[in-house]
């Protein structure tokens, strides 16, 4: 007998299609502009520095997805709605907002050696957050595949929006996408690390630079911190949202979602 959507989940079917089509407009005149300084920028800096960015950004993210470290010590959560396990996970991400608000202010107050240190801390925090999520949402993160959809969470919140199209496609058909990847060791030697850290650290740069400023560092180290955070939640959940919903389709529940768009 099927089985249709919650109330509760309709309105998020309809949150989340307003989500999408934000996702997936074009760049505004000021987003192109700003893209183009820092493509600018990018092309000046020494690629001895970019190298060391690059390797400091895929030592971090490989030592969390595919090590064991970040595994939350719960099982992923089962039999749960998704009005619960949304209010789970507004209380994760509150959380989540505190420490990293607390870890920039403290980065700010130090002022250039530690908000530079700030930069891997704070990917740390970010990554343990979603490792986390995905457990409320149901997903173990024992799979390595569900670490490489966190990884993908990851770009869909710091990446560009000309590259949020082709990841939000990748995301909306991940069980049969996934299906093909090859083992762990070898998919990590595929991911562009330049292009994610360059477009990690684009997204944040404005907001980090002013943290290294004497004597507003603090304020806006946790500033900043706490709007990336936010930015992440709000990523992360609606990813985790739309498999949700995908997954209760599959099973024959309910009607399955329209067909996501084309790459780009």
């Amino acid at each position: 007998m099927e089985q249709p959507y919650t109330i509760y989940e309709q309105q998020m079917k309809a949150k989340l299609k307003r989500w999408e089509i934000r996702l997936q407009k074009q760049p505004n005149l000021i987003e192109r502009a700003s893209k183009s300084v820092q493509n600018r920028i990018n092309q000046v800096i020494p690629e001895k520095i970019h190298n060391t960015i690059t390797a400091t950004v895929k030592g971090i993210v490989q030592t969390t997805l595919f090590g064991i470290h970040y595994m939350p010590a719960t099982e992923p959560l089962k039999g749960v709605s998704m009005a619960d396990r949304d209010a789970k996970a507004e209380e994760l991400l509150s959380l989540y907002k505190k420490i990293a608000a607390a870890e920039g202010a403290g980065a700010g107050a130090g002022g250039i050696l530690l908000g530079l240190a700030d930069f891997p801390i704070l990917i740390g925090i970010k990554l343990k957050f979603l490792f986390e999520l995905a457990h409320i949402y149901g997903y173990s993160t024992k799979d390595y595949r569900e670490r490489l959809f966190i990884l993908y969470v990851f770009q869909l919140a710091f990446s560009s929006s000309k590259k949020k199209p082709a990841l939000l496609h990748t995301i909306k058909n991940w069980p049969a996408i996934s299906q093909n990847f090859p083992p762990a060791a070898d998919y990590a030697n595929q991911v562009n690390w330049l292009q994610l850290q360059q477009e990690y650290r684009d997204t944040i740069d404005f907001r980090k630079m002013l943290q290294l400023i004497p004597g507003i560092g603090a304020v806006v180290g946790a500033w900043a911190n706490f709007g990336l955070l936010e930015e992440l939640g709000v990523a992360g959940m609606n990813c985790y949202r739309l498999r949700n919903l995908q997954d209760k389709a599959a099973k024959g529940d309910s009607p399955a979602p329209v067909s996501p768009k084309s790459q780009n």
